[in-house]
């Protein structure tokens, strides 16, 4: 049976413990996840026990993954499950992990699709693309359309302003093709943008008269 041969404070992080197996590091645990487990040094690790410390030291590298994911940009809950999940963390600790973040106030869809939705639209993003994107990161329509609505609203951004002002910039540049690809091409300009439906069509037509 497997020994444990070390428990001993983490000096790189406060409240976690540093456990050792027969001689081998096996992970940097939560402290408070170790206490309720019978666990001294020199003694053999039950399946039972050894399981335990497996499944704590799997949630803890989904946990980590997940901070520098998250410290690089944001992520909506789904779309962060499924890049752990395709780095071969084993779903229930990724589950486990997301838990833990959302408790911590680190993992918060409302607050990334808000967050997202404004810097997108200041850059000229539609409200189509930006409900859109966020849909497909895993954001439930409900919030990603109130996201989107608050952050046009916030920046001071109208709509139909904003496809004009896209859409006269692209028109220039489309100057000399002919009338009926102009507009096939301003309107799969616009639509990738976010911007489209009937008041998009009649701008169409005025800019390609």
């Amino acid at each position: 049976m497997p020994t444990l041969t070390g428990l001993a404070p983490d000096p790189r992080q406060p409240g976690y413990w540093l456990v050792e197996v027969d001689r081998g590091r096996f992970a940097s645990l939560p402290q408070e996840a170790l206490e309720p487990m019978p666990l001294a040094v020199g003694r053999e690790l039950s399946s039972a026990v050894l399981d335990r410390l497996q499944e704590l030291a799997d949630i803890e590298a989904a946990y980590r993954a997940a901070l520098r994911a998250l410290a690089r940009r944001g992520h909506a809950t789904w779309d962060l499950r499924r890049r752990l999940v395709q780095k071969q963390h084993p779903p229930v600790a990724v589950g486990s992990a997301l838990e833990r973040l959302a408790a911590r106030g680190l993992l918060d869809d409302e607050r990334f699709a808000s967050e997202y939705a404004a810097s997108r639209a200041a850059r000229g993003r539609g409200p189509a693309r930006l409900i859109k994107d966020l849909l497909a990161q895993g954001v439930d329509r409900r919030s990603a359309e109130a996201a989107v609505t608050r952050a046009f609203a916030d920046e001071g951004l109208d709509p139909e302003r904003e496809a004009r002002a896209v859409a006269e910039k692209r028109a220039v540049q489309l100057v000399g093709v002919p009338v009926a690809v102009r507009k096939r091409r301003l309107m799969a300009f616009l639509m990738r943008r976010g911007y489209a439906g009937p008041a998009v069509k009649a701008l169409i037509e005025e800019l390609c008269t």
